[in-house]
């Protein structure tokens, strides 16, 4: 017996020191700079330098011409909150294969972008930022594309530069309701930034497979969780997560719903109808959660309160159809442009 029991404590002690050794040799989960340093992105990435509140910031950007006939119409598509201009690949190749030229910045705060220490967020300002950005590389008039917190920027940016905006698409767009009025209540920014400091891979992509793809998760959706977790626990992980809370706090005090009806230029709804996305679902009453986020009435809602609207529907599809379903996605985008 005393023979046995050397045997296998001498087996546990080699396992013990086997596992070790295979977790010192394991790779590591890849760290970004907290401007996304280290992260590849599918276009060449530009920088723009501008002052803002004070302080010198860039915006990083990819600008793409148009790799089949140019039409001579260029692009502008804003990401979303858990996005970033990279996301965009997909739909970036087919219009400019499709003859336009494509503009696809990150927005202060998040991915490529500077992220201050302090900033007075507003979509007003991003919509400032953006216009800037565009008046440096020529373009006076542009399709806005805005997908997710994206699409509550990009209708700020058409009711603030209407006479530039020649189409709206807004693609899953979050704000399409007002969550404070419907009941879901207040996070602090300190509250959203302990929130943001415990942002991991895993808790990236539970989120995003059950709210964003109705429970389905793809090979290639790694890609950006890994972006993203990347970012926030890389060198810069306070100062992202502070950056993430103030934008929290934009996004849920600065509704653009009620505004909907001022739009003037042609718009589209390109809306996933099982999406569930709503801000601070997680912190809402039962009652109230269940009423919120349900994209299959909310597409419809939105189109009745925009003048030009156009609403396209993909049934069964999540928060970001262009990536989901990228063929029919981008068929019936570019079919609408081409008709507008």
């Amino acid at each position: 017996m005393p023979n046995s029991l050397s045997f296998w404590i001498a087996a546990l002690l080699l396992s013990a020191t086997f596992s070790a050794a295979t977790a010192q040799t394991a790779p590591a989960a890849p760290a970004y700079g907290p401007e996304l340093q280290g992260f590849t992105y599918p276009y060449a990435l530009k920088h723009y330098a501008f002052e803002s509140q004070g302080r010198q910031l860039q915006m990083g950007y990819m600008d793409v011409a148009a790799s089949g006939v140019a039409n001579g119409r260029s692009v502008v598509l804003m990401h979303g909150k858990n996005f970033c201009g990279a996301t965009w690949e997909q739909t970036i190749k087919a219009l400019s294969a499709a003859g336009y030229r494509v503009i696809a910045p990150d927005q202060i705060g998040f991915c490529t972008s500077s992220k201050p220490e302090h900033y007075q967020y507003s979509f007003q300002q991003l919509a400032s930022n953006t216009h800037g950005l565009l008046e440096q590389l020529g373009i006076h008039q542009a399709i806005i594309v805005g997908h997710s917190t994206g699409g509550m920027l990009a209708t700020r940016y058409a009711l603030q530069y209407p006479q530039q905006v020649t189409q709206l698409v807004m693609v899953n767009p979050i704000g399409l309701e007002d969550w404070k009025a419907l009941g879901v209540p207040y996070r602090t920014v300190d509250q959203w930034y302990q929130r943001e400091l415990k942002l991991n891979a895993d808790g990236l992509r539970n989120y995003e497979k059950n709210t964003y793809y109705v429970g389905r998760w793809k090979p290639e959706y790694e890609r950006w969780v890994t972006m993203l977790a990347g970012l926030n626990q890389g060198p810069g992980h306070a100062l992202v997560a502070w950056n993430s809370a103030l934008i929290y706090d934009m996004i849920f005090t600065q509704p653009v719903v009620y505004e909907f009806k001022d739009l003037s230029m042609p718009a589209l709804l390109l809306i996933g109808d099982a999406d569930t996305t709503a801000i601070g679902s997680d912190a809402a009453s039962a009652a109230v959660k269940e009423k919120i986020g349900q994209y299959k009435l909310l597409g419809k809602q939105a189109a009745k309160l925009i003048p030009q609207a156009t609403l396209i529907e993909f049934a069964g599809l999540g928060h970001a159809p262009q990536m989901e379903q990228p063929a029919e996605f981008h068929q019936a985008l570019l079919d609408w442009l081409a008709k507008h």
